[in-house]
């Protein structure tokens, strides 16, 4: 009988399962044959199963009467976690939202290999900056949900660690390497000696230089992208009639951060918004906000954003098509104008690798490897700044949204077999 063990990375944006045996790990089909799975619930409004990942987000696109959630990751270790929300007639904790897609992943490894009661999770070096408390209290969040959907035994290992693991399987030589997972949600980095040898050892500790993370990923990126870009054309900033103010900002901030979206389609923010169109120097402006909230269209919003960013990866403009989603003009994005507005958040990714190096006490020259993994690696603007800051570094690729999943398979091996 063949021992397989398990490892699941939990992500902001995506999801994946790993399994490993004694000769190999891959990643469990999710939804179809896809080995990824987006972090996304879909609430129907007349009670019917709630859906997940690709078919959550066709559903909500394909205009079906419901809620759809996305960002789960980012409720851990905030008091957001424990609060209800309205989903059709029902009332729902967000953990009960994470706990049914926790479950999902769940049914889907049963499929693959049932009855396992082991498993490595993955967890960001922090889950929130400078909070001690709330980091520790987001593992146990997850631990508790971990445990209520079966699993016994569970472990956690760091990200930039698995996907770590994941790398030293193709080495024929021992190579001291910067792991860099750029999430959804964070920013993590490990320093690690890595080689053939090493990942035959029973315990791995010695071989961890450093590690660093910070609370910024590709969901941060949307909403800098979403509110330099996109929410000029739906009031924000937009003056007031005697010019003595801007229009608030939090509905805009709320609008553009995903985890955030759902608080406004609330009665009051509706009343809200149109009193704020009387006052408003430009109140047309202020109708196309009130167009999107309305129709329940700041999911949809977001998306389009987040295919732009996708797109001004490999092209220098992509147009945001807005007009279908609350009648406003689809401009033209240029890619330099996208990373001014990640100007601030690239200089925390900078200062991280440089704290981190510190903190491993190695130099930049002593780097052979970075091995880059995450879905918002693809970024030019952070590999330069990765490429600049580690000169003599070669630059590493893999998979980028399931390097983690199969290393904590692997850790699991190494942990319970």
């Amino acid at each position: 009988m063949t021992i397989t063990f398990a490892g699941i990375d939990f992500g902001t944006s995506n999801s994946t399962v790993g399994l490993a045996d004694a000769k190999r790990a891959w990643l469990v089909p999710l939804e179809d044959s896809h080995v990824t799975l987006p972090s996304a619930v879909f609430f129907d409004a007349d009670g019917g199963p709630a859906s997940f990942g690709r078919a959550a987000m066709a559903a909500y696109l394909g205009g079906d009467e419901g809620r759809l959630m996305r960002g789960l990751k980012s409720t851990l270790g905030s008091s957001l976690l424990g609060e209800r929300t309205a989903v059709g007639r029902r009332s729902v904790s967000f953990r009960d939202v994470v706990l049914r897609f926790m479950l999902h992943l769940r049914d889907r490894l049963d499929a693959a290999q049932p009855g396992l009661k082991q498993a490595v999770f993955g967890r960001p070096v922090h889950f929130l900056d400078d909070d001690p408390a709330g980091d520790s209290a987001a593992e146990a969040a997850l631990l508790a949900i971990a445990r209520d959907c079966g699993f016994d035994e569970v472990a956690f290992q760091y990200e930039p660690v698995a996907a770590a693991l994941h790398y030293e399987q193709g080495l024929v030589a021992e190579e001291l390497v910067l792991v860099f997972d750029i999430g959804g949600g964070t920013s993590d980095i490990s320093i690690l000696r890595l080689s053939p040898e090493r990942a035959r050892a029973a315990h791995r500790m010695g071989d961890i230089l450093a590690t660093g993370g910070i609370r910024v990923g590709g969901t941060d990126f949307d909403r800098l992208l979403s509110l330099a870009e996109a929410m000029p054309h739906l009031g924000y900033l937009a003056p007031t009639k005697a010019g003595t103010g801007t229009m608030p900002r939090h509905y805009y901030l709320d609008l553009a951060t995903w985890h955030r979206i759902n608080t406004l389609y609330t009665a009051r923010t509706a009343a809200d918004l149109k009193a704020l169109r009387a006052g408003a120097d430009r109140p047309e402006l202020i109708d196309r906000m009130i167009r999107v909230v309305d129709g329940r269209r700041g999911h949809a919003l977001a998306l389009e954003v987040e295919r732009v960013k996708i797109d001004l990866t490999g092209a220098e403009a992509a147009r945001l098509m807005l007009r279908d989603i609350c009648d406003a003009p689809n401009p033209v994005l240029r890619r330099e104008r996208f990373e001014a507005a990640l100007e601030a958040p690239v200089a925390r990714i900078a200062a991280l690798v440089e704290q981190t190096l510190a903190e491993a006490g190695v130099g930049a020259e002593r780097i052979a490897t970075v091995f880059l993994t995450g879905g918002s690696s693809h970024l030019p603007i952070l590999r330069d700044t990765v490429a600049r800051l580690l000169p003599a570094a070669k630059m590493a690729t893999g998979d980028m949204l399931g390097s983690v999943g199969t290393g904590l398979a692997l850790d699991a091996r190494r942990r319970f077999g």
